[in-house]
């Protein structure tokens, strides 16, 4: 199938759960061979969303169509062709990965070598162990594994790295990079930003069961015209390795107007002694920290990040993303 062309087409969907609008009339659509992600705090709908595509839900109302299926009436098919690992996922624990691998591969007409794919994700050594002998970051990757065992067209990610250390969530973070190299399109779901932002094509960001801005993570980024985030604490509790100093600060205390008038300052908010400064220009970081110190404020836990896609939900929304 051609890059750029439409492989899942979702037109005004609803879901709803009782008087719970967990999907609110999303329309969006993913092309052939990329990543395409939807990002968003813990129910947000994220999840209904993935489900209602791959025909596990009916939605309410609205269109959808997955290789030019509908997996409302085409639903054997679609499972077919598609793969899907959920944030729900689990097995007994007295199952055997090559008898987990062996019950999966019994559910399609089409299968890969489970053997050769075992070896490609880094499970051959593991193929008798029992599940509950795995891993977090093996239990992933078993995941992963039935997820493509029929050799999907289109393969559905839900939260797939939710309680893994750095290390794991890295290395699955290229083992779903393969996936796509190898032709495959990935849907993924994640409420990490970061995430999203180091993987993702495009990115459909979800709050509330509406989609409120798709894009690319870089044309997102640029649409909020700030640079940077830069970070101070104030006329509080002075941490120094492990150690709470408890102090009355000598000089001056902290003025918001002090740097809401600079060069570059966008925006700013305070939470508690944390002062967070959002803005743009070479000097914006200078022009912080020379202003607290000609005033005498004593600050202190000072750090500085490029804006990132948290910090476009944080604009779209008014608040920081629920984890």
């Amino acid at each position: 199938m051609e890059q750029n062309q439409d492989v899942i087409c979702v037109e005004n969907m609803r879901k709803y759960y009782g008087p719970v609008k967990a999907v609110d009339g999303i329309s969006f659509q993913v092309n052939a061979g990329e990543i395409f992600g939807m990002v968003g705090p813990n129910g947000s709908g994220k999840t209904t969303t993935i489900e209602s595509i791959a025909g596990l839900r009916i939605p309410d109302d609205g269109d959808v169509s997955v290789l030019g299926l509908d997996p409302k009436v085409n639903t054997r098919e679609v499972r077919e062709r598609t793969g899907i690992q959920l944030q729900s996922s689990s097995l007994p624990n007295r199952m055997r990965v090559c008898e987990a691998l062996e019950l999966f591969a019994s559910f399609y007409q089409n299968t890969k070598d489970w053997e050769r794919l075992i070896e490609e994700l880094g499970l051959a050594e593991k193929r008798r162990a029992f599940f509950s002998q795995l891993s977090g970051g093996q239990k992933q990757r078993l995941f992963i594994a039935l997820a493509l065992i029929n050799q999907p067209e289109i393969v559905f990610l839900d939260e797939l790295t939710t309680g893994l250390d750095p290390q794991a969530r890295h290395a699955t973070w290229d083992l779903v990079r393969d996936i796509r190299d190898q032709g495959t399109t990935v849907f993924l779901t994640t409420h990490f930003m970061d995430e999203a932002e180091e993987l993702c094509d495009r990115v459909a960001i979800l709050d509330q069961g509406r989609v409120i801005a798709l894009d690319t993570p870089v044309r997102l980024i640029s649409q909020l015209d700030m640079d940077m985030r830069v970070s101070f604490h104030v006329n509080g509790q002075h941490q120094v390795e492990g150690v709470v100093d408890l102090y009355t600060p000598k000089k001056a205390k902290f003025d918001p107007k002090l740097i809401g008038v600079l060069d570059g300052v966008q925006r700013m908010e305070q939470r508690g002694d944390q002062v967070i400064v959002y803005g743009k220009g070479h000097s914006l970081v200078g022009n912080v920290v020379s202003t607290l110190e000609s005033e005498g404020v004593p600050f202190y836990n000072l750090n500085t990040r490029q804006a990132d896609l948290e910090d476009v939900f944080l604009a779209l929304t008014g608040r920081g993303i629920r984890k």
